[in-house]
C-alpha cells in the first residue's frame, strides 16, 4: 500500500482552512479536526508519511475531498514512453506508472506526483513551466483604459 506524505496532509488542512474557516478563531471544522489528529501524531512520532491503510475514516474522507480538487495526472501530452523511453520526458513517470495510472489509488498517485516533483527533471517542471510563466499575465499589470 501507498503512504501519504505529510506535505499532502498539510495541503489538505490548508484547503479545509480556506473552505471552512473558523467562525471564532478556536473552533475547527470536522474535516480539520480529523486531519489535525493525523498531522499531530505524525509530528509527535516524527513521521514523514502515514500508510493509507488504517487512516481514520473521517480524516480519509477529508483527505480524499481535498485530493479531488487536485490535478489528476501529470501528463502534458508529450509521452516519450510510447517511443520506448523507460521514463517519460514530458511528465517524469515510468512506463508502468503511465500504463497503470487509471488503476492506481489516490495515495499511489500522490506518491508518484511527489517523486516527479522532487526529481524536477521532467519537461513539465522546466521547459514548459518556463513557457507558461513567460505567457502569464503580470500580477501588477495596469487595467486596460476605459473606453467611452
Amino acid at each position: 500500500m501507498a503512504a501519504i506524505h505529510i506535505t499532502d496532509i498539510e495541503a489538505a488542512i490548508n484547503h479545509w482552512r480556506e473552505k471552512k474557516p473558523s467562525p471564532d478563531g478556536i473552533t475547527l471544522a470536522p474535516e480539520l479536526r480529523a486531519l489535525a489528529k493525523v498531522y499531530a501524531l505524525m509530528v509527535y512520532y516524527r513521521e514523514d508519511e502515514v500508510d493509507e491503510v488504517g487512516f481514520p475514516a473521517e480524516a480519509w474522507a477529508a483527505w480524499l475531498a481535498w485530493y479531488d480538487t487536485t490535478i489528476d495526472t501529470p501528463c502534458i501530452a508529450i509521452c516519450s514512453t510510447s517511443q520506448g523511453d523507460d521514463e517519460c520526458k514530458g511528465c517524469g513517470r515510468s512506463f508502468d506508472e503511465v500504463q497503470y495510472w487509471p488503476a492506481m489509488t489516490p495515495a499511489e498517485k500522490r506518491q508518484t506526483w511527489r517523486r516527479i516533483t522532487m526529481e524536477d527533471k521532467a519537461w513539465r517542471f522546466n521547459t514548459y513551466a518556463e513557457r507558461a510563466r513567460e505567457n502569464a499575465p503580470a500580477d501588477d499589470a495596469a487595467p486596460p483604459p476605459a473606453t467611452d
